[in-house]
């Protein structure tokens, strides 16, 4: 399995000097090779390919059009426009918003990488050697492990990152005979089938009081001033400590799950359906997404089995005898009718994944048969 392992970067002045050239260059041969593909089909309806681009990268490197100092570089720049391009034309079958590809500026254009782990680019101790920089200082705060495959820079609100993409064998953890169903929720961020109700924490509602200021501080201030660069940066930072302190939460979160459960039941979401409504903020917020990939990655790695469960009617029947009881959102309580059984809300929908995910047949109360096969 692929695992990217990230570490802060220490360049000095001259190193960060040579980095913004790289990166320029990189931005630079991108806008060309999307000019270049625009222009030709305006002009005789061609389509350029890949390799029609790379073939003629040693020609530009010769006559010092693209100062681009690595050319695994190159070439991964024209395959980055060749993916845009291809995910576009793949929208438009699939009926969905095109977006055409665009030229990137200097903001959004900020990582090269290096496709190839020794061609360019070497760990050595506490230093990476990038073709075209030099050797950087790099804080490793953990090894770096199995086998490199592509090494990245990056710059983000003013520190540099590298991130090394590589191979790792996947280590099967222990078996503990334990399942667990998972219903995600805005009032807590998840509850389990074994009754922990896990807080939301809220970071981005709690930190709005703070991003108005700073957004007011931004929105005052000239533009092109270097007042307002500096606001627009403190901005950044404030929404990168945010996603950090998310990511610590959910990375938390993911593993106590994943060391604690043998298999893991989740809800099927339409995340992107749910993040567009009245509940936007709040559904983005807590990151169910992020949280689902890292369940997915790390189930995969310590061998554990992940169990997509389709969520339609999970919060409206009873977990033990099956039976629909009607809820309204506000209602967060579940009081069966036919059995008793009276329990939270979301206590009761986890019981049910659970129950979806391990066992293929319907509940059938009072019953040591099964009937049929469930519909959800």
């Amino acid at each position: 399995m692929i695992r990217n392992f990230k570490y802060r970067l220490y360049p000095t002045s001259s190193e960060i000097s040579r980095i913004t050239e790289q990166l320029t260059e990189a931005r630079r041969l991108y806008n060309a090779a999307l000019e270049h593909r625009i222009w030709v089909y305006k002009a005789i309806g061609v389509s350029v390919s890949y390799y029609t681009q790379a073939a003629e990268l040693k020609q530009i490197r010769a006559e010092g059009i693209c100062k681009l100092a690595n050319f695994g570089a190159c070439q991964y720049v024209l395959r980055s426009v060749d993916k845009t391009y291809q995910a576009f034309f793949n929208r438009i079958k699939r009926g969905q918003k095109a977006g055409f590809p665009r030229f990137k500026n200097a903001k959004r254009y900020r990582t090269i990488t290096y496709p190839s782990y020794g061609d360019g680019c070497k760990l050595n101790g506490n230093r990476v050697y990038l073709q075209g920089i030099g050797d950087i200082k790099i804080r490793l705060h953990r090894l770096v492990e199995g086998k490199i495959k592509t090494v990245s820079i990056t710059e983000k609100n003013g520190k540099y990152y590298v991130v090394f993409s590589c191979v790792v064998q996947a280590r099967p953890l222990p078996e503990v005979n334990k399942s667990v169903g998972i219903d995600m929720g805005l009032e807590s961020f998840a509850v389990t089938s074994d009754g922990q109700f896990i807080q939301n924490p809220r970071y981005y509602t709690l930190s709005q009081k703070r991003l108005r200021v700073l957004q007011r501080s931004v929105a005052r201030k000239v533009k092109g001033s270097n007042h307002r660069r500096e606001a627009v940066r403190l901005l950044a930072k404030q929404y990168e400590a945010i996603s950090n302190q998310r990511n610590d939460f959910l990375n938390k979160e993911s593993i106590k799950i994943i060391q604690t459960n043998d298999t893991i039941c989740i809800e099927d979401l339409n995340i992107k359906g749910m993040a567009s409504g009245m509940l936007a903020k709040s559904v983005n917020d807590v990151a169910w997404g992020i949280f689902f990939g890292m369940l997915m990655y790390k189930a995969e790695n310590a061998g554990r089995k992940l169990i997509r469960v389709n969520p339609r009617g999970t919060s409206q029947r009873c977990s033990r005898c099956g039976t629909t009881v009607h809820k309204e959102l506000s209602d967060r309580w579940h009081d069966c009718p036919v059995c008793g059984l009276s329990i939270h809300r979301d206590l009761n929908s986890a019981l049910e994944i659970l129950r979806l995910g391990t066992d293929p047949c319907p509940v059938t109360w009072n019953s040591g048969s099964c009937v049929g096969h469930i519909s959800d």
